[in-house]
């Protein structure tokens, strides 16, 4: 068995803890994190801001990004100990396959390094050493401008998509702010081994750090965490946004990333026989990664008629190609809730067949994948864990009218068409929300540099200052 501490709390004595949550995964892994009462995590709080006074906020930023980038390489490095715990404990914290907690960590892991961080900082920032000064403003001759993270960062982190929480971190530590990571239940490690390796490479800089857990809805250590910090980041469904956004102290900022829906298309001029067979297989991918749990994974497929394989023959290669990943990419482990609800939507389209509707079904004997062929055209959510919808289209430029309903929840679109369609396409979809637009292939990976649910991330962090000399 895998034992671990999934917390980094360099501030706390922990000869004060009086009790520890320990949580076990199957016969695999035991968690173990402190039971924090508020007195104990003032202290830490408190030890974060004089951290960040001593060991962060004068520091240059590009010192920041090489000792981020050692500690990401030992996340990367296939035979450092740290990786191989992670691989060793997450798919049975998680559910995802070995396979699956591989290219997940190995593709995330490319973002926290140096090349990755640079180029962030260089497309958000222009000069990153506004970070560290004042500098020349290239938009207006005789000013100067200096850019000021917050001093105590505090993020409540997801758990569906293992590294999200690291890249939430390492883009807070690049704006200088000594953060408290609150991590989710369903995946609290990665981010306190990225800390501890932090920390392993610079003692100072790990102080400035905290990464622990506790239940949601504790209100006395939310409450303090909220009050005490200058900014809010969340990540969550939309009880937990709600819940946080109602109990935020006026003047404090937040920023939201909440639920979002992502789904791909596929123009006619893409489903020749020979060119279908590799977007399905590029489709299946965007699928099965992260077995449809990160926001960038799509729950509707849609195909445009007229084509040379029409939408519901489209559907039938999509489920062979997801039949294929599942020797090299395995979906992973399902809740009892979890195989109930593909069982239900499988029950529910075989139902609306019957009753006279235009439905196919073609699915493992499992519950490995499940593709849902559907002539109604509306954009309809997916239960995950490779269940997905096709549908058809008339038109490709019909598609923003469809999605339109789910205005406030659109994130990324993949599509498959040529450059001139897809341009015209953009436009529409812009307008009604999608933040992304990209290709089938690239769907799961968004670049470091993407603008984040339609935002800069790291100037969504940042407060600027400017000197008119």
């Amino acid at each position: 068995m895998i034992r671990a501490d999934a917390f980094h709390l360099p501030a706390l004595d922990l000869d004060r803890v009086t009790g520890w949550d320990v949580r076990r995964f199957g016969d695999e892994v035991e968690l173990r994190t402190p039971l924090l009462d508020a007195s104990l995590l003032e202290g830490v709080l408190e030890r974060l801001r004089a951290a960040r006074a001593r060991a962060l906020a004068d520091r240059p930023v590009a010192e920041l990004v090489d000792i981020i980038d050692r500690a990401a390489g030992r996340l990367a490095d296939e035979r450092d100990p740290l990786r191989r715990q992670a691989e060793g404990a997450l798919p049975a914290i998680t559910g995802y396959s070995p396979p699956m907690v591989r290219l997940i960590v190995e593709r995330m892991a490319r973002d926290w390094r140096a090349d990755a961080l640079h180029a962030l900082l260089a497309a958000e920032l222009g000069d990153a050493r506004v970070l560290d000064g004042l500098r020349p403003d290239p938009a207006a001759a005789g000013r100067h401008r200096r850019a000021y993270g917050p001093e105590l960062a505090f993020h409540v982190f997801a758990g569906n998509v293992p590294g999200v929480a690291v890249t939430s971190l390492v883009r807070s530590l690049l704006v200088k702010a000594a953060t408290l990571g609150k991590t989710a239940s369903g995946e609290p490690l990665l981010a306190a081994l990225f800390a501890r390796a932090l920390a392993e490479v610079d003692q100072r800089l790990g102080e400035c750090l905290a990464v622990t857990y506790w239940p949601g809805g504790t209100e006395a250590l939310e409450r303090l965490a909220l009050e005490s910090a200058d900014l809010v980041v969340v990540y969550g469904g939309e009880e937990t946004v709600a819940a946080l956004r109602g109990r935020m102290p006026a003047g404090k900022r937040l920023v939201v990333h909440g639920p979002r829906l992502s789904f791909g298309v596929i123009g006619r001029e893409s489903l020749g026989r020979e060119q279908a067979r590799h977007v399905a297989a590029r489709a299946a991918r965007a699928v099965a990664v992260f077995d449809q749990q990160g926001c960038v994974s799509p729950h509707v497929l849609y195909v445009e008629r007229g084509g040379g394989l029409q939408p519901d023959d489209f559907a039938a290669l999509l489920a062979e190609e997801l039949a294929r990943l599942e020797e090299d990419l395995p979906r992973g482990r399902l809740s009892p809730a979890e195989a109930a609800a593909i069982q239900h939507a499988r029950s529910a389209a075989e139902f609306r067949g019957m009753a006279g509707r235009t439905v196919r079904l073609f699915a493992s004997s499992g519950t490995e994948y499940t593709v849902l062929y559907d002539d109604d055209p509306a954009l309809t959510p997916s239960c995950l864990n490779r269940v997905v919808w096709v549908k058809p289209l008339e038109d490709l430029f019909d598609l923003a009218d469809l999605v339109r309903p789910f205005a406030g929840r659109l994130q990324t679109a993949a599509a498959a068409t040529t450059p001139e369609r897809l341009a015209r396409l953009a436009e529409a979809l812009g307008r009604v929300g999608i933040s992304r637009i990209t290709d089938l292939e690239r769907m799961p990976w968004p670049p470091v540099t993407w603008h984040h649910d339609g935002q800069e991330p790291l100037r969504e962090l940042i407060r600027w200052v400017d000197l008119e000399v």
